[in-house]
């Protein structure tokens, strides 16, 4: 799908769609708490974990969001 209209789809989605303005959220405030911890010159044992965990949460809520512009764009297919 053309990168422009895959973020039209988003922003509209943003717009009109609850849970996915609140995914998107998320992880963009995961996607700051990741970049706080990767811009410290060394991590702690806890911190690693932590950047692996925001990581893994941040993915899980792409996946999500993935899914829900599929399935928009099954049901508004012409």
């Amino acid at each position: 799908m053309d990168k422009a209209i895959q973020e039209e789809l988003k922003a509209h989605l943003m717009q009109t769609n609850e849970t996915f303005r609140d995914l998107m959220t998320r992880h963009h405030e995961y996607d700051a708490l990741v970049e706080t911890l990767e811009s410290k010159p060394t991590l702690s044992a806890d911190e690693e974990i932590e950047e692996h965990r925001l990581k893994k949460l941040k993915l899980q809520l792409k996946d999500q969001m993935e899914q829900i512009v599929s399935e928009y764009r099954l049901q508004h297919a012409g």
